[in-house]
């Protein structure tokens, strides 16, 4: 295998020779580090965003004859992190020979039952809903990705004349389409309109590519996102700005995320009226520039394009009204100036519900926000857990960028209200959802422990995050607190250098608590000493001490 020497602006190139070479001949094992390293750039796909296949040839069971296999992400998977247990196994022949059978758009839910029938490896992950986009088309290795660049494009008013005018009749364009078995025949049917072409937008959505080895394919994938990417940028050179201009200024750092620290805790009393959350902040370049814009206030009700986005996101976020310099550590005036537009939200959300609800609809979900924007300070998301509301606040992040893009080239358009719904209400969603393991007994909860970084505190940390909590760890030793913040999976804990004799140093623990998890719900004070010494050598600045720590 040859050394690549281009160089990608846009995408990071991360595919590594002697990786590859250590895996020899085995597609499959290609076919996951090729989804791993795509994975690892935002840019490319989010958590749990697109999906990625290989085929190969293996002995059928049963008759002992060669037969093709499409391994492809299972259900609910993520392609940054996918591994064997993640993909399903499927006869490639019996995935088509479901075009015999299939009944129309009516009849998609049922197809997605009988893709258990084309399971080859028993140990298969649960097919997913893009299981026919791959096994439709012919190709040996494929990417089907949600790169910001591409959906930009996919986003953007005339996206099939874009697409055109950026890669002539190297690509074909799918208008979009709910994902499901109809998608993989419009797919199919694109390509045998158009042979010879790299790959396919599919408007509002989305991008296909492929190749015949997993680097080609790869590669693929990287040139036509580099290319859509330039374009773009090209474009907000030649016009000068993005999102109509700057409407307003942040606050400096240090000022927002005082007032974001204050403010949480009761963005998440009222995003927790029906459940519990979990809070995230964001206030990078990005976000910044899109909340502070001229255009924020028709961006933003229009919502997002991309099913991955707004499944996470909401449809659109609510937009808060505050002055950037509200003086918000008055908590009950504060309240008084949001309860209004979060009641005004919820009741939006369950107009959008009735007004689009068909009779087997699931039961409406929860009315709250996901994400809030608040101009000159930050965003804000609120989820079950820390990993979800991280994960929406990049897929809202995403979305902005889409908007930036599509912006640029022309305008850009986001899905009907009566589409969006039809995916976030899917009775095949709702029963993802349904499998979701249950929550533990503290799950939701963000528990404050002192002197965690190590003994008692540590042990008693350790039993929270067990059981589902959010922990943050404080102790007067950064070395010590470090170490224990390592032991934690990603977005579990946090850390704070906290002297517990000392208000100010409280005070920033508390704050940390807040930016990081959106406040504080159990305690657990474990920091302590002993003084070892006879009652009659314990001094006055002994008992101090000790009072000033244990008590």
């Amino acid at each position: 295998m040859e050394n690549n020497t281009k160089t990608f602006k846009y995408v990071d190139y991360l595919w590594d020779d002697q990786k590859a070479l250590s895996l020899g001949d085995n597609q499959v094992d290609l076919f996951l580090y090729r989804s791993n390293i795509l994975g690892a750039d935002l840019r490319i796909t989010n958590y749990g965003g697109g999906n990625t296949s290989c085929r190969t040839i293996e002995k059928d069971p049963l008759t002992n004859e060669d037969v093709e296999v499409m391994w492809i992400k299972g259900s609910g998977g993520d392609i940054g992190t996918l591994n064997r247990s993640g993909i399903a196994g499927i006869y490639t022949n019996r995935l088509r020979d479901l075009k015999n059978v299939y009944g129309g758009l009516e009849d998609e839910d049922r197809m997605v039952g009988l893709f258990n029938h084309c399971i080859y490896d028993l140990d298969s992950k649960a097919p997913s809903i893009d299981t026919p986009l791959h096994g439709l088309l012919p190709f040996a290795h494929i990417d089907h990705l949600h790169p910001d660049a591409l959906i930009a494009v996919a986003a953007a008013k005339d996206s099939e004349q874009v697409t055109k005018e950026i890669w002539g009749d190297t690509m074909g364009w799918v208008p979009w389409q709910r994902p499901g078995f109809d998608l993989g025949l419009q797919i199919e049917k694109c390509l045998e309109d158009n042979p010879g072409i790299r790959g396919i937008v599919l408007g509002s959505h989305g991008l296909f590519t492929w190749g015949d080895t997993s680097y080609e394919c790869y590669m693929n994938s990287l040139e036509v996102i580099e290319m859509a990417s330039e374009f773009i940028e090209k474009k907000i050179k030649e016009k000068g700005s993005v999102f109509g201009g700057q409407k307003i200024e942040s606050l400096p750092k240090e000022e927002r995320l005082e007032k974001a620290a204050q403010i949480m805790p009761l963005l998440r009393g009222l995003c927790s009226s029906e459940n519990r959350m979990i809070g995230h902040f964001s206030d990078t370049d990005v976000v910044m520039k899109y909340i502070n814009s001229n255009d924020l206030e028709r961006l933003a009700p229009m919502g997002t394009s991309c099913p991955d986005h707004f499944l996470r996101t909401k449809i659109q976020p609510l937009v808060l009204t505050l002055n950037k310099n509200e003086d918000v550590s008055d908590a009950d005036a504060i309240l008084k100036k949001l309860e209004p537009a979060f009641d005004a939200y919820r009741q939006e959300y369950a107009d959008y519900y009735n007004t689009c609800k068909k009779a087997n609809s699931p039961d409406m979900r929860d009315a709250n926000p996901v994400i809030i924007i608040y101009p000159g300070v930050g965003m804000f998301s609120f989820a079950k857990n820390k990993q979800t509301t991280r994960v929406a606040n990049e897929f809202y992040i995403n979305a902005i960028n889409v908007m930036r893009g599509a912006e640029a080239i022309t305008a850009y358009t986001s899905l009907p209200r009566q589409e969006a719904f039809d995916i976030e209400y899917w009775l095949l969603e709702e029963a993802k959802l349904q499998r979701m393991p249950k929550e533990q007994p503290l799950s939701r909860k963000v528990a404050l422990v002192t002197g965690a970084g190590g003994g008692i505190g540590k042990a008693i940390a350790d039993k929270l995050a067990a059981e589902g909590a959010n922990v943050v760890l404080t102790d007067i030793n950064e070395d010590s607190l470090k170490e224990a913040h390592a032991t934690y999976k990603r977005d579990v804990s946090t850390y704070a250098i906290c002297d517990v004799t000392n208000t100010d140093s409280i005070a920033s623990a508390y704050k940390k608590a807040c930016i990081e998890f959106g406040g504080v719900d159990i305690i657990v004070h474990s920091a302590g000493l002993a003084i070892s010494k006879p009652l009659e050598e314990t001094t006055d600045n002994d008992w101090n001490i000790l009072q000033n720590i244990l008590v």
